[in-house]
């Protein structure tokens, strides 16, 4: 991957803020992003996006995905929850983008962009697999995949597989524990 040259300040500066905005907004209007899950499938994928758009605070969006498994089919639970939390990583992407900062004094992100640079074949890799694994690391892989000006849809599609294998786990948890529950 070759670095590119680096986004203008003023570009930096108001990526930056608007991701710092979306996250305050998410905080404060918390309890309304919660009713769209009276929205189906639609509010699912919002759900999604709005717990995957914070950065490093935590908003349980596979607990959300396993009782919506619960209720509607879980492959579309999944491909709803999957997609709109790749769209919600965006945020630590555009983060890193804006060369901001944010996690540069971490050894994790370090690391991974250490990985990246020197194994740029296995990036996409690395995204997938950050993806799916139920951590709050992802948030790093999306800063060192903006840092490193990873092409944003290839950053959306290897987010995507990762989030959907994801989400499908957690819908079908769901399902099958409210099978289990209704037998009793």
């Amino acid at each position: 991957m070759n670095e590119k040259k680096k986004p203008s300040k003023l570009l930096r500066i108001t990526v930056f803020l608007l991701v710092i905005a979306v996250i305050a907004l998410l905080f404060v209007f918390r309890n309304e992003v919660q009713k769209l899950q009276n929205f189906g499938y639609i509010g699912i994928f919002l759900l999604s996006i709005a717990a995957n758009a914070t950065i490093i605070i935590p908003i349980p969006g596979v607990a959300f995905t396993t009782a919506m498994g619960a209720i509607f089919n879980p492959v579309g639970v999944a491909v709803a929850a999957g997609l709109g939390a790749s769209l919600g990583e965006l945020s630590g992407y555009l983060a890193g983008f804006s060369g901001q900062g944010i996690a540069e004094k971490s050894n994790y992100y370090h690391r991974l962009v250490g990985w990246m640079r020197e194994h740029p074949r296995w990036t996409y890799f690395i995204i997938l697999i950050m993806a799916f694994i139920p951590n709050p690391l992802m948030d790093f892989a999306g800063m060192a995949s903006g840092a490193l000006r990873v092409p944003v849809w290839k950053f959306l599609i290897a987010c995507a597989i990762g989030k959907i294998m994801k989400m499908l786990l957690f819908a079908y948890a769901g399902y099958y524990s409210w099978s289990i529950f209704k037998l009793h």
